[in-house]
């Protein structure tokens, strides 16, 4: 299962996006697009909320299975799915994963204050 870990700088939110997009080379377009905007959202709440490092983890899948990803910080509290106003100009990077996701959740390590952010996307077949 690779993984990668990047420092909480906004400069390795591109980097993450492009690791995802490298990683999973061979999957339909739509499925890499989404998974690369996911991590986006991701690395970006890491890198303003939690302020350390983070790790983004590809399960790539067999034929037909599905895809899972996770981006893993030590930050404190648990992200929270948010409605923010029409006017705010964040708060909907969640949003994002939870309608574009097929599943998504979070879980914390025990006795760490490590968690994971994770998402499932199924590729499906081209044609």
């Amino acid at each position: 299962m690779p993984s990668r870990w990047f420092p909480a700088f906004p400069f390795a939110v591109p980097d993450a996006r492009r690791y995802v997009t490298e990683a999973l080379i061979g999957l339909p377009s739509d499925v890499c697009e989404t998974a690369a905007l996911l991590v986006s959202e991701l690395a970006t709440n890491t890198v303003r909320h939690a302020g350390g490092p983070f790790e983004v983890v590809v399960r790539h899948p067999a034929a037909g299975d599905v895809l899972w990803i996770g981006v893993t910080d030590a930050g404190p509290g648990d992200p929270i799915l948010s409605s923010p106003a029409v006017t705010e100009e964040r708060g909907r990077g969640l949003q994002l994963v939870s309608a574009l996701a097929d599943r998504w959740g979070v879980r914390r390590r025990r006795g760490s204050e490590e968690k994971t952010v994770w998402f499932e996307l199924t590729p499906h077949p081209v044609g």
